[in-house]
């Protein structure tokens, strides 16, 4: 029962994400304009961000109407069911407004505060990565229908590091000063802009980690679960600039990433 539960939310979270990535393309061609600030004057908001996030939560109500929702942009709604759907209407907001093509719409459904299914479209490139139950219930990751995995084992000079900035100026700065001690010991570092998309890149084997503070649940509950599907570990921690930091590396190097991550200085015990 649980497997089909959790099957059943991955074809609903598929089908409104779809949806949802084409009312992106549409703001998109239209042109895209900020529409409001959240934490600080670089944190923004397009009507796409809103829009997207009441069709999302519309699309859900009229199939789930028992279930709870946590969106980005929106109030929280609680639900009877159990299930709670984590809704990030695009992931990546800076870079839809200015054109560079590396967003995402991303939402993912829990079971009892468990993320069981997920899906992280990435709109521009029309990609569509899922989290799933497979053959015998464990989860799988997979691309365009397609099965990933994260690459194979390499040292750490050899490993490419996805990250992201803080939009808070005072986080921003001990983020750099981590990052001057972690480029050096690694192959090279990536900002793209996209949690989701970046913890879809570790599944599908194109970053090697990826660590960035100033994350919610709503960045990385569905790009997480595709993550660890594909082999990779995630983990919460305490950021050295005091806001939650995410972590994600495959499995055969996550530990060698944390010890040096931390002793870089993006995270404290």
């Amino acid at each position: 029962m649980a497997d089909h539960l959790a099957d059943h939310l991955a074809d609903v979270a598929v089908d409104v994400a779809r949806e949802a990535a084409d009312l992106v393309r549409e703001h998109a061609a239209r042109g895209v304009a900020v529409a409001a600030t959240k934490t600080s004057d670089i944190d923004v908001v397009t009507e796409a961000d809103r829009a997207t996030e009441r069709l999302v939560r519309a699309r859900l109500a009229e199939r789930r109407p028992d279930d709870a929702v946590l969106g980005e942009e929106g109030d929280d709604l609680p639900g009877t069911s159990g299930v709670r759907w984590v809704v990030d209407p695009i992931d990546g907001t800076v870079n839809f407004l200015y054109g560079i093509p590396q967003y995402a719409v991303s939402i993912a459904a829990e079971v009892d505060g468990v993320v069981v299914a997920g899906v992280v479209v990435d709109v521009a490139k029309r990609v569509e990565y899922v989290g799933r139950p497979g053959p015998g219930g464990a989860t799988i990751a997979l691309r365009d229908g397609v099965p990933i995995a994260v690459r194979g084992p390499a040292p750490l000079a050899q490993r490419l590091i996805g990250t992201g900035f803080s939009y808070l100026s005072e986080v921003r700065e001990v983020q750099a000063a981590a990052l001057v001690h972690l480029l050096p010991r690694v192959r090279d570092v990536r900002r793209l802009g996209s949690c989701a998309l970046d913890l879809c890149h570790v599944a599908e084997g194109r970053l090697d980690g990826y660590v960035e503070e100033g994350v919610n649940l709503w960045d990385h509950a569905a790009g997480g679960l595709i993550a660890r599907a594909a082999g990779a570990r995630t983990q919460i921690r305490r950021g050295a600039g005091g806001l939650d930091l995410l972590l994600c590396a495959p499995s055969h190097g996550f530990d060698d990433l944390a010890d040096l991550t931390r002793e870089a200085g993006f995270w404290v015990e």
